[in-house]
Order: C-alpha cells, then sequence, then structure tokens
C-alpha cells in the first residue's frame, strides 16, 4: 500500500519533496509539504483509491506521513469493500 501511495505521489506536480530522501515515518510537513500540496495528496488518493476522506480525517495527522496515509487509506478502502 504504502508503495503504491508512494509512486502515486511521486508522479503529482504539485507536490515537490524528494521521495527518495522519505522514508514511511518521515514527517512530510517537515519535509516541506504545504497546506495545498495536502489537498492535491488527498484529491489524487480520493481519485485513486475510489474513496472520500470524511471531514474527521482531514486532520494535519493523517497526512503527515505516509505511514499514517497508508492507515487512513487501508481504513477508507476497507469501509467500501
Amino acid at each position: 500500500m504504502i508503495d503504491r501511495i508512494r509512486a502515486l505521489l511521486e508522479q503529482q506536480p504539485m507536490i515537490s519533496l524528494d521521495f527518495n530522501t522519505i522514508t514511511d515515518d518521515t514527517n512530510l510537513y517537515d519535509a516541506g509539504l504545504t497546506s495545498f500540496a495536502t489537498v492535491q495528496v488527498m484529491l489524487a488518493l480520493e481519485e485513486e483509491f475510489n474513496i472520500e476522506f470524511p471531514e474527521a480525517m482531514l486532520t494535519r495527522r493523517t497526512f503527515s506521513s505516509l505511514a499514517n496515509v497508508a492507515d487512513a487509506v487501508s481504513r477508507l478502502t476497507q469501509r467500501t469493500a
């Protein structure tokens, strides 16, 4: 799951992070993720996985690392399965 998310985010032109230096637990905001880029992350994930992030999950913590993003996506895809 994390590899799929990483590959998806690497393809997004609005997300200017160096994924070669980012581990699964790296704080993406410390690495340079902006609030605008977070919206782009959310939209790309929703489209790729056919999910919708509920308002309660739209927090900085949800998008703070690849591991957190993968956890959120896993929970949402299980709900729709």
